[in-house]
């Protein structure tokens, strides 16, 4: 298989390829550094270190779940689920917006669903890098935050049972 997505060698799998954004969103929206506590994958079976879905499930003052998968059924997902003392908040799909998504708030009272329209997350990334190099704008997420995250993924992946991508050891 030639897919680049399935080459342990340059860190693939769900979790590198869609899974960053995901226990980043629940970093930023739990406001602290959660904590795994459980993970399980499904790996490829002619590739047993590549995983084709995970799920984590990380605690802090709350608690998210973290899903994520790539190819074959159900479709290609990315998830999130931050649940606080009143209420949960589900969001999925939110790296492609303008394909599908949802975003699911759960209250005491109600449970309110919504739609947001969006272009692809891509072109605003872009933009915000172009708008950093040409005109020196702030850069919304520095280095180390991404070290942060990574540092997460890496934790993912060791609780699941799988090594981390790359030199995480």
């Amino acid at each position: 298989m030639s897919d680049i997505r399935c080459s342990y060698e340059l860190a693939s799998g769900a979790t590198m390829d869609v899974g960053y954004y995901t226990p980043h969103l629940a970093r930023l929206l739990g406001g602290e550094q959660p904590q795994v506590v459980s993970a399980r994958v499904q790996t490829l079976r002619s590739r047993p270190l590549i995983d084709r879905v995970m799920r984590a499930e990380l605690v802090f003052h709350g608690r998210a779940e973290v899903r994520v998968s790539l190819w074959g059924w159900p479709p290609p997902s990315i998830a999130a689920c931050v649940t606080g003392e009143r209420g949960e908040l589900s969001v999925l799909n939110f790296l492609a917006p303008h394909v599908y998504h949802r975003l699911k708030v759960r209250g005491p009272e109600d449970i309110r669903v919504e739609r947001i329209g969006g272009r692809p997350p891509d072109t605003s990334q872009l933009r915000a890098f172009h708008a950093a190099v040409t005109r020196g704008a702030p850069v919304l997420t520095g280095a180390q935050d991404a070290v942060v995250t990574m540092g997460l993924i890496d934790d993912i992946y060791r609780v699941a049972g799988l090594p981390p991508r790359g030199n995480g050891d």
